[in-house]
Formats: structure tokens, sequence, C-alpha cells
């Protein structure tokens, strides 16, 4: 099996586990059918799905453990199980062999976190691994970094995220030039904390293929001000969770208003593909995925609670940065990025 179109899977995270992660990979083999699979879990749950999907089986290797990590379990505590052969540290040990090119997970984020860092470690020159979210926008979509693998930041940090940021961009949007804004209480050069404005001194000054795109609020995020968001990842973690939550509740009003009366009944039903449009936009299951950048290995996080469509969205945005060298990219910026900072001593 060769590794460069090779997906490695941990089958057992998630909510529903190997009921929605096997579908959604038949999925992405659908639309990627020179996709291959390493899939790691309990063959008592996967063979009787993976059975109902033919062209599926045909393209995946399953490799049984029994040990699997719990959603709720603690980091520490998984880490010590997972060395024992859990799915989730088995699926990474795959992209650290060479094996896969990249791992998909909808188990849970502090475990995979963890045991990713240990795996796979820290790329040459990146202060800080960093979580990035592909997040929706009235222009399109913008990549949203950290959502919460750090707790706050230093500005070398943050000039390390909106690296690994506009090389992301780069590689999944295809842009030669993405603008990059650092998040803050306001737009004015004064205001925010000194470590935020120090980031943008050295961003301003970094000669990295990027477009500066000064300070952007919270308000911007939506908007698509900029192609990339940096932030540390507490704050980045509270705006991805405020976004999730403002879009159920735009979408609960929504339907409450919808059937409220005979007149907005029959307004849904001249306007429904219109609704329809919208809900597609505003569905996490659309544009699942967040990824683990700065480590020597491709890792993608799928929602815990994602549905079959959810996981292939998150295969598909996992083989989409393997295939345009998402690792070289970073790796090439954090170099200059080096060679700027010794000029500079």
């Amino acid at each position: 099996m060769s590794n460069s179109k090779t997906i490695a899977v941990d089958g057992m995270g998630g909510d529903e586990g190997p009921s929605a992660i096997v579908p959604g990979l038949a999925i992405a083999l659908e639309r990627q059918p020179d996709l291959k699979f390493l899939l790691f879990g309990d063959e008592k749950q996967i063979d009787p799905i993976l059975e109902q999907h033919p062209k599926l089986k045909a393209a995946t290797i399953v490799r049984h453990t029994d040990i699997a990590i719990s959603m709720d379990e603690k980091p520490s505590a998984a880490l010590r199980r997972g060395r024992h052969g859990a799915s989730m540290w088995l699926a990474i040990q795959a992209v650290k062999s060479g094996e896969a090119s990249v791992i998909v997970s909808a188990g849970n984020s502090g475990a995979l976190m963890v045991m990713a860092k240990i795996v796979l470690r820290s790329m040459p020159g990146v202060p800080r691994p960093a979580m990035a979210a592909i997040w929706p926008t009235t222009r399109g979509q913008s990549i949203v970094l950290d959502v919460g693998a750090n707790i706050g930041a230093v500005a070398t940090h943050l000039l390390g995220f909106a690296v690994m940021g506009e090389a992301m961009a780069r590689s999944v949007f295809g842009l030669k030039r993405p603008t990059v804004g650092l998040l803050n209480v306001g737009v004015e050069e004064a205001k925010g904390l000194e470590e935020v404005k120090e980031a943008a001194r050295l961003i301003r000054e970094s000669n990295l293929p990027i477009e500066y795109g000064g300070f952007v609020e919270g308000t911007d995020i939506g908007k698509g001000t900029v192609d990339v968001v940096v932030t540390e990842g507490f704050t980045g973690n509270i705006a991805l969770k405020t976004a999730e939550g403002t879009a159920n509740q735009f979408g609960a009003f929504l339907k409450q208003a919808l059937s409220s009366t005979l007149m907005s009944k029959l307004g849904y039903f001249f306007a429904r593909a219109a609704f329809q449009a919208v809900r597609e936009k505003l569905d996490p299951n659309n544009n699942n995925g967040a990824v683990l950048l700065g480590l020597n290995g491709i890792v993608v996080k799928s929602h815990g609670g994602a549905n079959a469509q959810g996981f292939a969205s998150a295969v598909s945005l996992a083989s989409h940065m393997a295939g345009n060298r998402l690792i070289e990219r970073i790796a090439g910026d954090i170099e200059k990025m080096q060679l700027l900072q010794k000029e500079e001593k």
C-alpha cells in the first residue's frame, strides 16, 4: 500500500465511532477513488459495517485493536493507555513510520494533541504547534488559529502561527500571498496586549509571502476580512465555540419563525432553495476538520459529533493538504523566518 494517498484513521473516535466513520470513508472514496485507508479499531465493530461498502473494503486495511480512548478521558490517562496500542496512538504511529501521509481522528481532542506531539514531534523552528480551523465567511472561507492547542502565546508564538496559517492558506486555498490579521480588541495600532503589538511588528518585517492586514476584531472573522486570523488558543477556542453556538441559535430562531404562521410557511415554500443554501453554508459537517500544524506529520481532528458526511469532509481536507505539500511549505517558510531573525541579531 503506497503512502502517498494512504490515510490513517482512528476508527474508534467520536460520538458514533465506526457507525459514522466507516460510511464517511465510503463517501470520501466516492469523491477520490484513488484513496487508500489504514483503519485502526475493533474488527467486531468495523467489519460488519465495512461489508456494506465493497469498494471501501477493497481500499482498506483494518488493523485490530480493542483499546479505544474515550471522549471524556483525561489526556494523561489516555496517553498511558494509548501507548499499549490504542486506535488513536496506532494511527498516529502510521504517519510517523511513513505508512500513511496523514491521520484523521474524531476522538478526544486533548488526547489527540498530546499523543501527536509526543509521536510526531514539533518541526524544527516551530515554537509551538497550533490547531487551525477553516471558518465559513461571507467571502468564502478563512483559516483561524490557534483554536485550542495552546493557552496564551508570546509574540514569537503568534509569528509562528502566522507562518503556519499562511502556508495552510496557500496549500488549501491556492493563494500565492494570503492576507493575515491579528485578532485584537480593536484595529487601532495602540490597542491590545504588548505581545500582540510586538507580533504585528514581527509579521510586518517577516519578508514572507504574507500580506499583513493589521489588527482585526471578532466581527471580521465572519466577514472574511483576511484569509488567516491569528490568535492564541484560549481566545480562539472561545471564538470557535461561540460561532458554533450562534449558528445553532440562528437555525432554531429561523425554524420557529418559519413555522409560526401560514404566511411564513408559504414564504418558506417559495424560498426553500435559498434557505437550503444557507443551511448548507452553516452546517458544521460541510466545514469539518481542524488541523494540528507544526508537527512532522499532518493531523486532522474531526468534530466528535460529526456524521458520515462530516467525517468525509475531514478526510477530503486531509487528503488535499497532503497532496499540496503542506509540511514542506511550512518548513520552507519557517526557515525563511529563522534566517530573518539571525540577520536581525
